[in-house]
């Protein structure tokens, strides 16, 4: 019986996270990085935030964009991202692979182009909340040895459903 239950309760996730990985809907998202849960040559201590929005192009297939700012204690600087993205949904269980690009400005005239890689998953709190750790690297093109991340991220997501307004302009371009 208890076998029962739980074949049950994962195909219940599976049917769960299927919905919310469809084309239309929309992603809103924030995430927590640093708290010294990333490696890097240069810094010592580091926490930042970064924001993210977009919409499922196709099933399983998400395209974002997203802003970010964190700062380096070690230093006293200030770091800010802007950026765009994407991420595959695997199999409809959660597990996410993602790749972004990123233009990040430091407050002592440095800039840099970051491209990024993440894996992580969508653990689903309600039907549209979820947790979303990840894992990610962070490859900086200016100074590789110092600069690029490797590191840990902890975040929250929103999936919201097709709305009226999407269906209208799917419709006036057709």
């Amino acid at each position: 019986m208890k076998k029962f239950f739980l074949v049950f309760a994962m195909m219940a996730m599976t049917v769960a996270a299927n919905a919310q990985f469809e084309a239309g809907k929309t992603f809103v998202g924030a995430s927590v990085t640093g708290l010294d849960l990333n490696y890097n040559g240069a810094r010592k201590w580091s926490i930042g935030v970064e924001g993210r929005a977009g919409q499922f192009i196709t099933d399983n297939w998400l395209l974002f964009g997203q802003l970010g700012y964190q700062h380096r204690g070690d230093v006293k600087q200030n770091d800010f991202k802007i950026g765009v993205g994407g991420r595959y949904y695997i199999l409809q269980n959660g597990i996410f692979l993602g790749a972004n690009a990123n233009y990040v400005h430091e407050t002592k005239n440095y800039n840099d182009f970051v491209p990024a890689i993440e894996i992580g998953y969508s653990f689903f709190v309600s039907r549209s909340v979820t947790i979303e750790p990840a894992l990610y690297y962070e490859q900086s093109i200016n100074d590789h040895k110092n600069r690029s991340t490797i590191g840990l991220k902890v975040g929250l997501g929103i999936y919201l459903p097709k709305n009226k307004i999407q269906n209208s302009v799917k419709e006036a371009f057709k």
